[in-house]
């Protein structure tokens, strides 16, 4: 039964969770940290540590809860312990950063200091401030399989398309500048697909919506980003990411 029980809990936190996608804040607030149980990221919405950036594998970095921010973590990023007053004070495993907010402690980090790169753009963060952001399909050379990745285009850096593995991932695998490409519509065919690309000299990328209408405002905000447009359209500010 109290398997049960936090099994729902946990459920019901996943969908708050996802309702706080498109923002970049912390999951509590730093005053609300051990107090409050935290609102736990779902494994499957990031490829990567939510802290270092490191890339999750199944043998040498797995996925760990903060058990205070509820983000995913990495070993390396959540070797900490803290008590938590939400659970009686005992100790849990927590990451470096809400160690040193509960605690006052300061964690030493290796990557301190160590400026952000072009892809280092948290996902959730652009996506709460971005003129489009949806799951789209990036079909290979060949035109036949690609892999799914959520694709933003931040209002702060409008003329790049930037492609995640998962909508909570912290750093980018992919950045397309915009400015210059063709948008070309293809026909749907046989196959019933949403196709779209972008065409430049040499370089062709071909996505796939999800729904029609998708693909047109995907292509509507493309066209605008590859003709140099930096400002939002009428009406854009109402739009909302698709998840």
């Amino acid at each position: 039964q109290d398997a049960i029980d936090r099994k729902e809990k946990r459920s019901e936190t996943f969908k708050t969770a996802l309702h706080g996608l498109e923002t970049g804040t912390h999951p509590l607030k730093t005053e609300e940290l051990g107090r409050r149980a935290p609102q736990w990221v779902r494994d499957n919405l990031v490829t990567m540590c939510m802290r270092c950036q490191e890339p999750f594998n199944a043998i040498t970095r797995r996925r760990h809860h903060c058990r205070a921010c509820g983000y995913v973590v990495c070993a390396r990023c959540s070797d900490c312990r803290a008590e938590l007053q939400y659970d009686g004070n005992r100790l849990h495993r927590v990451c470096r950063e809400c160690y040193t907010c509960l605690t006052g402690h300061v964690v030493l980090e290796d990557r301190a200091g160590k400026p952000k790169g072009i892809l280092e753009k948290g996902a959730a963060e652009v996506s709460g401030r971005s003129l489009l952001c949806s799951s789209l399909q990036l079909l290979d050379k060949n035109g036949k399989g690609g892999t799914r990745g959520w694709c933003v285009i931040p209002r702060d850096d409008p003329l790049v398309l930037y492609i995640y593995a998962a909508p909570q991932d912290v750093r980018a695998h992919t950045s397309i500048p915009l400015l210059g490409y063709q948008v070309r519509d293809l026909p749907q065919g046989d196959s019933r697909h949403h196709l779209f690309q972008l065409a430049q000299s040499r370089q062709l990328y071909t996505f796939v919506a999800d729904t029609e209408e998708l693909k047109r405002r995907w292509m509507r905000a493309m066209a605008r980003s590859a003709a140099g447009v930096t400002h939002p359209e009428e009406g854009e500010d109402a739009e909302s990411c698709d998840e």
